[in-house]
């Protein structure tokens, strides 16, 4: 059928993309759903690395359930009009040799095309774009390994939130009065600590499997520094204080002021005297958070979370996905 053999020298059947220009994406491990631009990234072709778990794979193998049931429909209404065609030639060549016969037949062909199995892509939470290969990639949540060159982005997205506090404190000096500055300046701390916690525990879990005590990571809350501190020499070998700067006791007493907004108001009490170090407190009162404040721990936090990424990175016998994968 010479029809159906056009078939053998079909191309990739190419996939549907969002308004965006993205891809959607799963991977056959962990099943989490991704997107990406494939005009971006790695011009090679490399593995892909789920953003999620770490898993890497061919591109082939991260295909989603909706894209497989479309390239089937796809194929499959290829055969078919393949097969109509080839059927209708030989229909019409017979009914053409029957018109000088004394018994005259003829034959209609009818082939039924299936529809094709339509899909679109979800929508997801965060778009990103790699700060080592430029891929344009999305996922839920925030945190992610980049789908082609496999680094993980906890250290690009605490500087882009450091970035964004320090805007946040730029309204300070244009704030109408002084409590609206206050409040912004006690909401920038928070979000300092916030970031950082949230940094941490993910540069944890990520090394979980390093650890002689795997289990123990998920007890470290960054939010407590010297308790994040102890954790961490006792988990991984590493000394959070020596990211500091040598401001560790400085920073100490700021994350323990957050803890007195976040939990009591910014009312001072006895153990926030005693545990920030913070002399000119007075129980009873409120806690004074200075704009001035906040713009020294940003880069202390930035160097803090540095360091705690760099010692991870260093631990015996560890590699990254790319590392392992690609060998980078």
């Amino acid at each position: 059928m010479r029809h159906l053999d056009k078939l053998k020298g079909t191309h990739e059947i190419g996939l549907k993309t969002d308004a965006g220009g993205y891809t959607g994406r799963e991977c056959p491990e962990c099943g989490r759903y991704f997107k990406l631009v494939f005009a971006t990234g790695i011009a090679e072709v490399v593995p892909c690395h789920c953003p999620y778990c770490g898993h890497v794979a061919d591109q082939d193998e991260f295909a989603t359930e909706d894209q497989v049931a479309y390239v089937e429909s796809v194929l499959m209404q290829r055969v078919e009009k393949a097969l109509a065609e080839d059927l209708n030639d030989w229909a019409a060549q017979f009914n053409r040799r029957q018109r000088d016969s004394l018994i005259q037949l003829e034959v209609e062909s009818s082939v039924p095309i299936s529809p094709l199995q339509d899909y679109s892509e979800k929508e997801l939470e965060t778009c990103l774009v790699c700060e080592s290969c430029s891929l344009q990639y999305a996922v839920y949540g925030v945190f992610a390994y980049c789908p082609d060159c496999g680094k993980h982005n906890s250290l690009q997205i605490l500087e882009a939130n450091l970035d964004l506090i320090a805007k946040m404190l730029s309204l300070v000096e244009q704030a109408e009065d002084e409590q609206t500055a206050q409040r912004l300046t006690e909401n920038a701390l928070e979000d300092c600590v916030a970031v950082f916690d949230g940094f941490g525990r993910e540069v944890c879990r990520i090394h979980t499997a390093l650890s002689k005590n795997a289990e123990s990571f998920e007890k470290i809350r960054f939010q407590n520094l010297r308790g994040a501190r102890k954790n961490l020499e006792q988990c991984f070998g590493i000394d959070l204080k020596a990211g500091a700067k040598g401001d560790w006791d400085r920073v100490v007493a700021l994350f323990q002021k957050r803890h007195l907004y976040s939990h009591k108001m910014g009312v001072v009490d006895e153990e926030y005297v005693r545990k920030s170090g913070d002399t000119t407190a007075i129980p009873g009162r409120k806690a004074v958070v200075r704009e001035s404040e906040v713009r020294f721990l940003l880069p202390v936090i930035e160097s803090m979370a540095q360091h705690l990424f760099t010692e991870m990175s260093k631990l015996e016998n560890h590699k990254f996905p790319q590392e392992s994968q690609n060998g980078g």
